[in-house]
């Protein structure tokens, strides 16, 4: 709000582009003691200082955040790279007259000479301390960690829900985004209200300077709310933290900015401008404005109903609404905030440069998109996609695509021809290298993306592939990759991976890709821990074949994976229920496959000219092409559907609820992959495998199956007798999982920065979200 000049003093003449443009309230001879000594200690000309202070507090966070990231780079780096010479140095030093002992089958990296012709045995060397690793710095980090890691309890609320009242968990941010939100809001708090004065000694004096100094804090917090709600960021490059974490603290930042929103409109209504004959001033100047505060009020509407629709519980129960609606509304406040601000002070500049990081990003994610490269078979058109049933009511959206992928990263993914316009994330389940090649062709791999239907697209996608049956495709868009992991797994000693439920699609990936860097000794890593907790077997027919892979593939005795079967009942006839296709939406159904059928056309016209040209002009080789082409479609694998197991019986008791079935009893002339555990147990044994398991029966085996829940705690500590010097551990899954994971790494840290044993340097962990 700009100055009113007091009634005591005479009102001149001032046009009203005039007194916009005044941004320092005039000192008369007529001016009262009180708004000469107010304007001395808080001039509203240097306001602008405030707004350059919230730019300064987050400039030396991402400052740190970024030296820490790039810290951990290059350590990773380096001991890969110092790894890889002690492997060429090994193969150098491998022929039998040399008397070397026989190379470790699992490492291949054994130097130590016995028995040597001339000379003294040697001493095995220990590894030596790179630059960026020194205990110093191993320490502290340890130290923060120790704090960080450490979860806040995993709350359950009754809630009600259809009549029945059940519990509901509710999840806190990690504690690391606590310390920030906390720093934040506290630094934000104090600037605005330590300086003096808060007040004015009326109206007339000008703005509250408290409303100023929160208004530019508010305005100044603008870019960097939007650049953390952009998919491709400046901060994610230079932090290496994925745009799905930094978006807690999008969300945040615009709850703090709501509050200094309120703390800049209040002020003015403590002291409102109608008193002491200030209403007609501003008339005086300001015709054809209804009312007073009206621009102010136009911006604060729009962020409030932001920060209400975006909270947990409201966008959960109404996502797709959320999705709809949140950037349209927050460009109206954007707009809203350069009508209000009226470039004073430095407000515009604040406004502009968030304008133009929103511009830059939306830029920047065009080569995100698969359908927007001229040179892809899938500009404009997307890709081809199938989608499967798997088993446990499960759906496998396989997409042969030219984009490249790392392990651990996530597309959004839009099918016009079952949704138009909603966009959802999926984790990448499958690794994208030479080995695992398309049918498509050599530039193309197979994303594949699994995840379970709960409702809105999910459960579009089901009953499109139910109605449609597994012979049909549908066009795929893909925008991304985008996050994964901040470190590299192969350039740790050893890795333990945690999967709970359909957490395992987060897993599979980097499991994959850590094995073949073992196979060909890029990777340091000489220990592998898989511990998957799944409610039924059938779970496992998901990744079967990855599975084999790693069991096959793995070097001797470096993998070893442990399956926990929580809960076997079977719901409904035929294996799995399968929902009934829902005719409520007849028209958008027509709408949706008259689209796809449209983008199918043009692939099929795209296609067919590729082959007039590549024929060129012969009819008989042309007719060769097409038939090619026909045979090199094929149908997508029919969905499994296992029949009904027979409920286990004990004389004395009731049927029990809990049913393993059998994995050959569908298909009994292709034998299973072998997971480790028997056939359906009787009641004794159950009580026995839940109850009373046995040291010996616990033992390691490589590969085994047990049932009953993980126990956590006890697992991480007979892992850690095994733990080298650099440890990550990798967890997917539940709330409560993730919090019994943290609390023990969070323990971990005390034996690093306490002094550290067995030469131990860092266990790092790794927490992926397990909702979609």
């Amino acid at each position: 709000m700009p100055y009113l000049r007091s009634p005591f003093e005479t009102t001149p003449t001032l046009s009203l582009r005039s007194l916009s443009e005044r941004v320092k309230i005039p000192i008369t001879s007529s001016s009262p003691p009180e708004l000469r000594q107010a304007v001395k200690q808080d001039p509203w000309s240097k306001s602008g200082k405030y707004g350059l202070g919230w730019v300064y507090f987050c400039i030396i966070l991402l400052v740190l955040t970024s030296l820490l990231h790039v810290y951990h780079w290059l350590s990773d780096r380096i001991r890969r790279a110092t790894y890889k010479e002690v492997i060429a140095k090994s193969s150098k030093s491998s022929s039998p007259d040399s008397d070397y002992e026989m190379a470790n089958m699992p490492t291949n990296n054994s130097q130590h000479v016995f028995f040597p012709r001339n000379g003294q045995l040697p001493q095995r060397q220990e590894e030596e301390e790179t630059c960026f690793s020194f205990k110093p710095m191993n320490r502290s980090i340890a130290l923060m960690r120790y704090f960080f890691y450490r979860p806040i309890p995993v709350w359950s609320i009754p809630s009600l829900r259809l009549l029945r009242l059940r519990k509901r968990e509710v999840s806190f941010p990690a504690p690391g985004t606590i310390v920030i939100v906390s720093a934040a809001f506290i630094f934000v708090t104090l600037y605005s209200f330590v300086p003096q004065p808060l007040y004015y000694a009326s109206i007339a004096f000008g703005s509250p300077p408290l409303a100023i100094r929160a208004g530019m804090l508010a305005v100044a917090m603008m870019p960097w709310i939007v650049a953390l709600s952009m998919k491709a960021n400046l901060i994610t490059f230079l932090t290496g933290i994925g745009h799905e974490r930094l978006n807690v603290l999008h969300r945040w930042g615009g709850y703090i900015c709501l509050f200094l929103s309120l703390v800049h409109t209040i002020p003015f209504y403590i002291s409102p401008a109608w008193d002491q004959g200030g209403l007609q001033v501003f008339k005086n100047y300001f015709r054809g404005q209804t009312y007073i505060y009206g621009t102010g009020i136009a911006a604060l509407v729009p962020l409030l109903f932001l920060c209400v629709h975006s909270l947990p519980f409201l966008r959960s129960w109404m996502y797709e609404l959320f999705v709809a609606l949140h950037v349209p509304v927050s460009i109206v406040f954007l707009a809203m905030l350069f009508w209000h601000c009226h470039n004073y002070l430095t407000s515009w500049n604040y406004l502009a440069a968030t304008a133009g990081i929103w511009f830059v990003s939306y830029c920047i994610r065009l080569f995100y998109l698969n359908w927007t490269n001229f040179r892809r078979m899938s500009w404009l058109i997307g890709e081809e996609a199938g989608v499967t049933i798997l088993p446990e009511n499960a759906v496998k959206v396989t997409i042969p695509t030219q984009v490249k992928w790392r392990p651990g990263q996530y597309v959004y993914l839009r099918m016009p021809g079952i949704s138009i316009f909603e966009n959802h994330p999926f984790t990448i389940a499958s690794l994208c290298s030479d080995d695992f090649p398309s049918d498509y062709g050599e530039e193309y791999r197979d994303m594949t993306l699994v995840f379970r239907p709960f409702g809105g697209f999910t459960r579009k996608v089901v009953n499109a592939a139910i109605d449609n049956g597994p012979m049909h495709t549908y066009r795929a868009f893909i925008d991304g990759p985008y996050g994964g992991m901040q470190r590299d797994l192969a350039s740790f000693d050893t890795v333990i991976l945690f999967a709970g439920g359909s957490g395992i699609t987060a897993i599979v990936s980097q499991l994959l890709d850590l094995i073949k860097k073992m196979r060909d000794s890029k990777a340091v890593t000489k220990q592998i821990h898989v511990v998957w907790a799944l409610k039924r077997p059938e779970t496992m027919e998901w990744f079967k074949e990855e599975l084999r892979i790693c069991r096959e593939f793995a070097p001797p005795e470096s993998v070893h994976c442990q399956f926990f079967i929580t809960a076997a009942k079977r719901v409904g006839p035929g294996g799995f229920p399968l929902p009934p296709p829902s005719p409520s939406r007849p028209v958008s159904d027509l709408v949706h496959g008259k689209i796809d059928k449209t983008f199918q056309g043009i692939a099929s016209k795209r296609n067919s000219a590729l082959i007039r040209d590549e024929a060129g002009g012969d009819p008989e080789k042309e007719r060769e092409l097409r038939r090619e082409n026909e045979d090199g479609i094929s149908a997508l694998p029919a969905p499994t559907f296992l029949p009904p197991p027979k409920k286990a019986f004990t004389k004395g008791h009731k049927p029990n609820k809990l049913s393993i079935p059998s994995f050959n009893s569908h298909n009994p002339t292709n034998q299973p992959f072998d997971f480790g555990f028997p056939s359906t147990p009787t009641m004794l044994q159950k009580n026995l495998m839940r109850f009373a398991f046995l040291p010996a029966a616990n033992k390691k085996a490589g590969w085994h199956t047990e049932y009953g829940r993980p126990d956590i705690p006890f697992m991480l500590k007979g892992f850690e007798r095994e733990f080298g010097k650099r440890t990550c551990i990798f967890v997917c899954g539940p709330p409560s999982m993730r919090v019994d994971v943290q609390r023990c790494v969070a323990k971990m840290q005390q034996k690093i920065w306490g002094g550290g044993e067995n030469g131990r340097e860092e266990v790092y962990l790794h927490t992926e979200n397990y909702a979609i």
